[in-house]
Order: C-alpha cells, then structure tokens, then sequence
C-alpha cells in the first residue's frame, strides 16, 4: 500500500485525507519536515497561496518540498496548491516552488463570491467531472514536456508534468474520487520505478 502526506500547514487538508482513504490508499498529515521521508506521494492542498507559501517558509518546508518532488516521488497540486508548483505566477516576480514549467494566474475566475461548478473532461480520469472552482486560478501557458489534460471554455485548468500534477478547481469536495485514484495510480507507479 502507499502511503500518501497532504500538506497541512492550511487549506482543505481533511477532505484531502478522506479522498485518498475512500481508493484505499493511507494518508497522513504533514505537519513536520521529517515526515515527508515517510511518505510515496504528496498533496498540496487548496487554501492562500501566499500564507501557504509563508508558513512553508516559517516552518522550514522549501528545499525539503523541492527536494521531494525532484526524487521523483509525485506532487499534486489543487488550487492554491497548483500556484505553488509554477514557475511564473502573473504579475509576480518570484514563483514559489517551480516544479512545474507553467504560467499561472491567481484568482482567474473572479472572487469567493463567483465561485462556481462545472462538468468537466479530463484526459485518462473522466468525461464528466464536477469541477469545483473557488477563487481558482487559471494556467496561461505551458512548456513543451507538460500535457493539458483539462481546459473549462478554452482555459487550462489541469495539468500533468512526469510525476507532477496539478489542477485549478478542488476534486476533493466532491464526492467523486476518481482523481485521487489516478493520483494514487501514479504514485503507486512511481514507487515501483524508484524500487528498481
């Protein structure tokens, strides 16, 4: 079985639990750095990018984030999360944690208040996907290696890069698992090659 850590430093950490738990995999919350060794695959969850981002900071979680993503082990990130893998955010000079080669722009879709769900198609997960948009961003514009596996009218909103993945809206308010089985498959994948 892997094993599967949410971030939870803020955001939508137990819904993120409950996802994972509902395919079968085991998740746990990430509240130190040393749990990542632990740990097969990562969740950043949906919360404030920024106060995401200071409290990854405060608590010393920057190079051991990088650091786990670049061992091969799979991020997945959901909104705020998505933000914090980019390597250009619009209207910013620094990026976060850069894993994926994308642009992104924050709170693309308008505030809390034009929150909104769509039906969404994405690539190898489903044809008709709730997406659940709140103050989500958008992506821009991608490199050549990251392949568009979700746009809602013309704008991407979900994104694959090797081991990394990431999407605008939030899977895990819904009911519907499918992306975190496809999240499990590939860390389940990545753990067999890592064990070669």
């Amino acid at each position: 079985m892997v094993k599967i850590g949410v971030l939870a430093l803020q955001g939508a950490v137990r819904e993120h639990i409950q996802a994972i738990e509902a395919v079968g995999a085991e998740a746990v919350a990430i509240k130190k750095v040393e749990q990542l060794q632990d740990i097969d695959g990562l969740i950043l969850p949906g919360g404030e990018s920024t106060t995401m981002r200071r409290l990854i900071d405060k608590y010393g979680f920057f190079e051991p984030l990088k650091k786990f993503g670049e061992s091969g082990k799979p991020i997945w990130g959901t909104c705020a999360g998505l933000i914090l893998m980019a390597t250009k955010i619009a209207g910013q000079e620094d990026a976060h944690l850069g894993l994926i080669d994308m642009t992104v722009e924050r709170n693309a879709f308008g505030r809390q208040v034009d929150s909104f769900e769509a039906s969404l198609t994405i690539t190898d997960i489903a044809d008709d996907f709730i997406g659940v948009f709140i103050r989500a961003p958008r992506i821009l514009e991608v490199g050549n290696d990251v392949e568009i596996i979700c746009k809602h009218h013309d704008k991407i909103v979900a994104v694959r890069q090797g081991h990394y993945l990431a999407c605008s809206f939030h899977p895990e308010l819904t009911d519907d698992h499918r992306m975190a089985q496809y999240f499990v498959k590939m860390v389940k994948e990545a753990k067999e090659k890592l064990a070669v």
